[in-house]
């Protein structure tokens, strides 16, 4: 099904971009477009940016013995990104809980103007010592509901698949 239209200035107001890049040579395939293997990849290095802004880091996660596993995913393929273009990727923060998080990340093609794909995703935290579920830490907990809550505010809907939740 295909996501409603969102303004890519709407996107854009999500800065700053998670990730930017121009797409290398070696991401295209057969088809001359990027391969379907790099949105994925591409969305989960812009997460690495999403964990720096909730002080999330690796440092913090080896301290606290904690760290994250992504649940499910929906990826929604829009249009074609070819070697050459621009490519920016924003994150838009929609749901939370005390153990997992709900957000849609958007490609936006910036070389041709045009919403790329979406990526939806549901994750948890992870005790590492018992390798199950776990209650976020306080202070991260705070950030990604406040990141939550303003997001919620913005003037548009979220293109969600309606099969997730957090």
């Amino acid at each position: 099904m295909k996501p409603p239209s969102i303004p890519l200035d709407r996107i854009a107001a999500l800065a700053p971009a998670c990730l930017r890049l121009t797409v290398p040579k070696s991401y295209g395939d057969a088809n001359g477009h990027m391969n379907v293997r790099w949105f994925v990849a591409l969305f989960d290095d812009a997460g690495d940016a999403v964990y720096e802004r909730l002080r999330l880091t690796p440092e913090y996660r080896r301290q606290h013995g904690i760290t994250t596993f992504d649940l499910e995913h929906h990826t929604h393929f829009l249009s074609e990104v070819v070697p050459g273009d621009s490519a920016a990727v924003y994150v838009r923060f929609v749901g939370h809980s005390a153990k997992r998080f709900h957000y849609v990340m958007f490609m936006v093609n910036e070389t041709r103007g045009a919403l790329a794909a979406t990526f939806e995703c549901v994750t948890t935290f992870v005790d590492l010592r018992s390798r199950r579920s776990a209650a976020m830490p306080p202070d991260i907990l705070t950030g990604i509901a406040d990141w939550v809550a303003r997001d919620s505010r913005r003037d548009w809907a979220a293109p969600l698949s309606g099969a997730m939740r957090s």
